[in-house]
């Protein structure tokens, strides 16, 4: 990834216009999706497609496979996460969520997936911080504002 273009899509992460900060979304996405070429690109699409057929064991399997071989792929441990999170497993989603954020610091889906799995655990003072240190990174995130506020009412 060219760290001088990330840095500038990041910036544009924190401009008050709400369409430059959709565009560098979009755009970070597509850098991270795209971070190891198409032979990634196309086992991650493939993995989806399985899980979006409910094969959800055959979409960890692969996606299993892609991290053996491409273990520095950010986007295929975080693929695997969403995928345990979507069948409840917060423990081995939150375990990938940390690799993520291990390999690309700055990548907010995986701090709000984090948070996510704290919330799902019962981890509130954890799962607002993970919240946090998304919002360093998309300081516009409403969901990531509104979920600080649900954890913040459940420690009360």
């Amino acid at each position: 990834m060219d760290s001088l273009s990330i840095n500038s899509l990041l910036d544009d992460l924190k401009n008050p216009d709400a369409i430059v900060r959709k565009q560098a979304t979009r755009k970070i996405w597509r850098l991270w999706f795209q971070e190891k070429g198409i032979y990634g690109l196309e086992k991650i699409d493939h993995s989806q497609k399985l899980i979006d057929a409910g094969e959800i064991s055959s979409a960890e399997k692969l996606l299993t496979e892609l991290i053996n071989i491409q273990a520095d792929f950010g986007e295929a441990w975080n693929r695997r996460a969403f995928l345990y999170y979507s069948i409840g497993n917060y423990q081995k989603s939150l375990d990938d969520c940390q690799m993520v954020v291990q390999l690309n610091p700055v990548h907010f889906g995986a701090l709000h997936g984090m948070g996510l799995c704290y919330a799902a655990l019962g981890k509130y003072g954890e799962a607002i911080e993970a919240f946090q240190q998304a919002l360093k990174i998309q300081p516009y995130s409403l969901v990531n504002q509104k979920l600080i506020l649900e954890c913040t009412l459940k420690l009360s």
